[in-house]
């Protein structure tokens, strides 16, 4: 930590934490109120929800938003190395000052009353963007949909729904319909919803929701059409078609996240421009981010060093797919996880396109799966498999036998916000 005002204020918001966690927006109604409301004085929202592809979709709206002349503001979670990640306001990460008061008048107004950590720091970030003019405010959900502590604007501009798997049971639910029915709840009476490409059982359960709200969606495959032809992108929907450059976001899972961010900005009315600087301006590190620069890339050197923060079966599928396109390299994985995701689910693709994995703990994270355990998991799931004390020593292990290694840390955006901060 960097020891500054803000640092200090949110770690005296831990202490605020209910002793059990209940997903209720009780607590959030008590403190927007006594703020005066933000979440009504805020510019146009586009609430995003999904189980992958949340941050990258969002990534692509506001990089076409912002071409248009937009000034954008922007909530995602979780920060990688700095938690100002998560606000931007009009198009820049929120100042320390601006974060620090909102923080501040939070936590007074909260006097002292049990809420959760998200909760009252997503009421500083609807505070900060409730008070700076924007054009737009893209809200990126947390957990869920329905009681997730972003679910508190009325009547959102237009919601979108990225692919649902599963993810968060212990909280959502043990199916894809309980899991889609929780990532629905943040559909509004009249309000249209694009729709990514979703398991038929996820998308009846979001239908049948949006059709009891009157919800117009705008599904993929049905009212919108994503592809790659000739090495571009090709996007069809009622308006027309458009042939784009391939996402600067690496990954063929991507083509689709720029689908749903295109069929976003087309019904905003955005132009032709403004959808090509979606796909082609579009940052979101730590997402197959390949690390070009920094301490660890030089270490790593000749090797390539990339950085991946996804963590859940559906993840593992997409990065397993990237990983495959890119075959001029052997790939080898430095991996780190936390106690509550499905470990073997998410090493298990990834074993057919890499053949070696060093396991390390998450340095600081009381919940890391310990290296052993990780090495463990992937032994069986087809790995040859070690441990390493750090995420340096697993990259010298790496570079030493085989120095022209394609790299990839992944595992945990926990393990990711480490790396970068090493990095630098």
């Amino acid at each position: 930590m960097s020891g500054t005002a803000s640092d200090a204020i949110l770690q005296r918001m831990m202490t605020l934490h209910p002793k059990i966690i209940d997903l209720t927006l009780d607590r959030m109604w008590r403190l927007l109120e006594r703020l005066d409301h933000p979440e009504r004085r805020l510019p146009p929202v586009i609430h995003v929800a999904g189980t992958n592809g949340k941050g990258s979709t969002v990534a692509m709206m506001r990089a076409g938003l912002e071409a248009a002349g937009g000034r954008v503001h922007v909530y995602t979670s979780p920060h990688l190395a700095r938690f100002h990640e998560r606000i931007r306001i009009a198009g820049d990460l929120i100042p320390e000052a601006a974060l620090t008061e909102a923080l501040d008048r939070c936590y007074e107004a909260n006097g002292g009353e049990p809420i959760t950590y998200f909760e009252i720091t997503t009421c500083a970030a609807l505070l900060a963007m409730a008070e700076t003019p924007a054009d737009w405010c893209l809200l990126e959900v947390g957990l869920g949909g329905r009681l997730d502590a972003t679910n508190v604007v009325d009547r959102p501009a237009l919601t979108v729904i990225t692919p649902v798997d599963l993810d968060h049971q212990q909280y959502l639910g043990e199916t894809l319909g309980e899991i889609a029915g929780e990532k629905a709840g943040i559909l509004k009476r009249g309000v249209t919803c694009v729709v990514g490409p979703q398991h038929d059982e996820a998308l009846e359960v979001i239908e049948a929701k949006a059709a009891r709200l009157g919800a117009p969606l705008l599904a993929h495959g049905q009212h919108w059409h994503v592809g790659v032809e000739r090495g571009r992108l090709v996007f069809q929907d009622e308006r027309g078609l458009l042939d784009l450059p391939l996402p600067v976001l690496a990954g063929p899972h991507q083509i689709t996240n720029a689908g749903a961010a295109l069929a976003g900005l087309r019904h905003l009315g955005l132009d032709d421009a403004a959808c090509e600087a979606a796909v082609t301006r579009a940052e979101w590190p730590a997402r197959m981010q390949h690390l070009r620069a920094g301490a660890l890339a030089d270490r790593a050197r000749p090797a390539e060093l990339w950085l991946d923060g996804g963590h859940n079966p559906a993840a593992g599928e997409v990065l397993a797919a990237t990983l495959a396109q890119m075959s001029d390299r052997p790939t080898h994985l430095i991996c780190g996880m936390l106690n509550t995701k499905d470990i073997g689910g998410y090493l298990r693709p990834m074993a057919k396109v890499a053949d070696r994995l060093i396991a390390v703990s998450i340095p600081g994270e009381a919940a890391t799966i310990p290296a052993e355990e990780t090495c463990r998991h992937a032994t069986e799931a087809g790995f040859r498999a070690e441990t390493a004390d750090s995420v340096e020593a697993a990259i010298d292990t790496l570079t030493a036998e085989d120095p022209r290694a394609r790299i990839l840390i992944c595992g945990s955006l926990y393990l990711a916000g480490h790396v970068l901060r090493v990095n630098g």
